[in-house]
């Protein structure tokens, strides 16, 4: 391994094995590395998409227990919790926070594309490690055609 940027064949890309040494090899491996990045941001456009909608969903979820636990207690109650509320205190209620629900289906998918995004982030972090700069440039290119493809996906992610 060079250890300064270089445009030189005969890194190591991944495993022993995988020693592009001729100069389609090389480009072989900037296709994959430039494939592998786009497909980076689209896991991470994925988790957006996924995370809206499973925010929907526990919000409904949650609703729904609400309406259940209010259709439960009784009328006369109600009113009287009403009236209480009211007496105690004329300052507006600030809004609590909330933690969504813990739904396994939602948890275990999110924790598996978690590990598929980090997968690509650091198979993509090794190659970069080769000093290569044909890689490096391949992968740079990659993620941007992939931030441009997805990004509008992905918007609010805090976790890249």
């Amino acid at each position: 391994m060079i250890p300064y940027l270089h445009f030189t064949p005969g890194d190591t890309l991944f495993f022993k094995e995988w020693v592009p040494k001729s100069s389609g090899a090389v480009g072989g491996a900037c296709v994959g590395l430039f494939v592998l990045a786009i497909l980076q941001r689209c896991i991470s456009a994925m988790r957006g998409v996924m995370d809206q909608h499973w925010k929907q969903r526990s919000d409904a979820l949650v609703a729904a227990r609400f309406v259940r636990m209010r259709d439960s207690m009784s009328a006369d109650k109600e009113s009287e919790q009403d009236a209480s509320l009211t007496a105690q205190s004329s300052l507006p209620r600030a809004p609590r926070p909330t933690m969504p629900p813990f739904i396994w289906s939602h948890e275990l998918a999110r924790g598996g594309m978690q590990i598929l995004q980090s997968f690509f982030g650091y198979a993509l972090m090794l190659a970069v490690m080769s000093f290569n700069a044909a890689f490096i440039i391949s992968i740079l290119l990659g993620l941007g055609v992939g931030e441009v493809l997805f990004g509008r996906f992905a918007h609010g992610m805090a976790h890249e």
